[in-house]
């Protein structure tokens, strides 16, 4: 009795990424918490906002990738190296893809979302991602044969000009030192549609700056191991052409898909695939499933039932931030069977790496680019890192490298 007693009160959090690895942080630090097991099949958690300072090389791996077994010892939360295939909801259980059968008290979602290459052919074959850290030797790798080379015409085309795809552009294109035409490509208008004015701004002008070839009105048709083929809308112009430039890379950026673990019974997603939930974080129709970060579609408060659930909160490292001590909260509350809080987004401001050593921000009413905002940038995401031990160990490494 004591043993089945113990597995209806535990937390079973599946996925290590933003929105899970920090609930389970968060659960650590509430006294006589539950037990916890993070279920997570990479042994590194990845820091994605400085992704970018890794590529360039003004950080290093350990700082923005550490280990799982490093940032969880000590707490009072186990980590299992397996991945999740499907969750059996009526009776409280998940099946790994190693074999297991675990048992749940509450259970939280948090599998994030992976590149979505939209159907385009040849993109899943011949173009390379940026969500990974051998995504990021292998664009190590081509930049140094690139600048090897010092071929004519050398071309990395980046697609899609949301905040990845400007912030690689611009990191890629210092890397290369002139060794290669980085091209910008972009279906819609402009470059950062849902950016901060200011900071929209301050990116045009670093591709500019860069001689970035920023390509708007354009679509991508096909993508081959060598060059890229583009259907150009100039704007304001009705005609439309193809275009084939012959490439050495593809780095596609352009969109997210969202893909959870099998879940009997099925539960309701939204038109873009993501989990929808209750303003709680509460899965629909699933009492015991939790959902955080990317794949969460919640119902803001106050929202009707014709309302597009999370509609007013975007799918950023920002807002898995502030969901995870809202969770946290309403794991503990669920398991004893209190009333459960609303999770509400805080817009805190937005910031990008706009190169080596340069960036933009705008927070609380203040605007600032250049290496000034690089540095608040990376002071401010290395308050966000996971676990104060790993914070003052990157603090210290931070110190030690400072030339005044």
């Amino acid at each position: 009795m004591q043993g089945q007693r113990e597995k209806a009160q535990n937390v079973v959090i599946v996925g290590g990424g933003f929105g899970g690895l920090y609930t389970a942080l968060a659960l650590a630090q509430r006294k006589n918490h539950p037990p916890v097991l993070l279920i997570e099949p990479s042994d590194r958690f990845l820091f994605l906002p400085l992704l970018y300072e890794l590529l360039s090389g003004e950080l290093r791996g350990w700082e923005i990738a550490p280990r799982y077994d490093g940032l969880l010892a000590g707490r009072g939360l186990a980590w299992l190296q397996d991945r999740v295939e499907r969750i059996d909801a009526d009776r409280q259980q998940l099946h790994t893809a190693a074999g297991r059968t675990l048992t749940y008290g509450r259970l939280v979602i948090a599998t994030g979302a992976q590149s979505n290459t939209f159907a385009v052919p040849g993109a899943d074959r011949h173009s390379l991602g940026f969500r990974s850290l051998a995504d990021v030797e292998r664009l190590q790798g081509l930049v140094s044969e690139l600048k090897r080379l010092r071929k004519p015409l050398q071309r990395i085309a980046v697609v899609g000009a949301g905040p990845t795809g400007v912030e690689l552009a611009c990191k890629l294109a210092d890397m290369a030192e002139g060794s290669a035409v980085i091209e910008l490509i972009e279906q819609g208008p402009t470059l950062l549609p849902q950016a901060r004015a200011f900071n929209r701004e301050q990116a045009g002008l670093a591709l500019q700056r860069r001689d970035v070839r920023l390509r708007t009105h354009t679509q991508v048709e096909a993508v081959e191991a060598e060059t890229i083929t583009l259907r150009c809308h100039p704007e304001g112009d009705s005609t439309a052409h193809s275009e084939t430039l012959a490439v050495r890379a593809v780095v596609w950026t352009a969109g997210l898909s969202f893909r959870a673990p099998r879940i009997d019974p099925a539960p309701a997603c939204d038109s873009r695939g993501r989990l929808r939930c209750g303003p709680d974080l509460r899965l629909e129709g699933h009492g015991n499933l939790f959902v955080v970060g990317d794949l969460a579609a919640p119902m803001d408060p106050g929202a009707t039932a014709g309302d597009t659930p999370g509609a007013a909160s975007p799918a950023s490292a920002q807002v898995a931030f502030q969901q995870a001590s809202v969770l946290a909260t309403n794991l503990i509350r669920s398991l004893r069977g209190e009333p459960l809080e609303p999770f509400q987004w805080n817009d805190l401001g937005e910031m990008m790496s706009l190169g080596v050593g340069e960036a933009s921000l705008t927070a609380a009413g203040v605007t600032l680019a250049g290496p000034a905002a690089y540095q608040l940038r990376r002071l401010a995401y290395l308050a966000r890192l996971p676990g104060r031990p790993h914070q003052l160990r990157v603090a210290a490494g931070w110190l030690a490298d400072w030339r005044p």
